[in-house]
């Protein structure tokens, strides 16, 4: 079975997982947040076979990610450093950690997000720039943006119309054990 390809398709997201998606590619951004570097660190910390590694950190660094620089002309070698759009995809790696540990790690957390200065645990959360309040998946909605395609058109008019006939029933929505 072939994978689709999305980077020509005119969604935010699909764009972004065409990227990132492939799992590996999320835990060498994750480790590299942490300052790993080099090919030989990154397949220590993952245990991944070198064909599988070369070609996920050649993506990453073709994805403008990462940026692969020169470190030891002889014999050649090379680290790989995250870029402004690497960098960028911390608050993903942020709350893909906390939603893990609160919702797949039934015998308690392996590893938090801690203060450097402080050691206190740190709990990631998303806040609307304009207003520093969190932003709630109640609280918005998608809309159309700059660049509009009969795809997406269509695609935001069954959004709302469902939740315009959603506003009008009682919930469905599933709640947490914290949220009774």
């Amino acid at each position: 079975m072939q994978r689709t390809c999305l980077e020509d398709m005119p969604c935010p997201v699909a764009r972004s997982l065409e990227r990132v998606g492939e799992w590996w590619s999320i835990l060498i951004i994750r480790d590299a947040f942490q300052g790993l570097t080099r090919f030989d660190e990154f397949q220590q910390s993952l245990q991944l076979s070198p064909t599988i590694l070369t070609r996920r950190l050649k993506y990453l660094v073709e994805s403008g990610i990462l940026e692969k620089r020169l470190y030891n002309p002889r014999p050649a070698r090379y680290e790989y450093l995250l870029t402004e759009r690497g960098n960028d995809f911390f608050p993903v790696i942020a709350a893909l950690l906390h939603w893990g540990n609160q919702h797949f790690a039934p015998e308690g957390p392996a590893v938090i997000l801690t203060d450097r200065r402080t050691g206190t645990p740190v709990e990631p959360i998303l806040l609307n720039r304009a207003t520093m309040q969190p932003i709630r998946r109640q609280d918005v909605t998608l809309a159309a943006g700059s660049v509009r395609s009969d795809i997406i058109n269509k695609r935001l008019a069954l959004m709302h119309d469902k939740q315009s006939i959603d506003a009008r029933q009682p919930s469905h929505s599933i709640q947490s054990q914290k949220e009774k």
